[in-house]
């Protein structure tokens, strides 16, 4: 996969989380996870732009991991509001679980593999 198509990747799954956090409950739990989740779950998109920028391969190295920290939350807030039915769609839900996943795994191994570089 390239770097274009990992990107748009990281697009779709914004646009799914936002998809999610629009068909959300007005509700005190519903709003507070909506709010998280539209946060983390669309800044992995955004930050891997930053992360083809890096100024150098420590700071991409840096933006991948903070990608990590952001998918991760994201995959957890996704598990509260799987568990607690806070959603409409639940194909949705199910796809946004398994896409986490996957992105998370393509930057664990990415970063990894980055770091080995840095280290040559």
């Amino acid at each position: 996969m390239n770097k274009y198509e990992l990107e748009e990747r990281l697009i779709e799954f914004s646009v799914l989380i936002i998809e999610i956090v629009n068909e959300m409950p007005n509700t005190k739990a519903g709003n507070h996870l909506s709010g998280q989740l539209v946060r983390s779950g669309t800044s992995s998109a955004l930050n891997y732009g930053e992360a083809q920028s890096g100024e150098s391969r420590k700071d991409f190295i840096h933006k991948i991991k903070v990608m990590l920290k952001e998918l991760r939350e994201t995959f957890v807030c996704l598990k509260i509001i799987d568990r607690t039915k806070l959603y409409k769609t639940v194909e949705k839900i199910k796809s946004a679980l398994k896409e986490n996943d996957e992105l998370i795994s393509i930057f664990v191994k990415s970063a990894e593999t980055a770091q080995k570089n840095l280290s040559k």
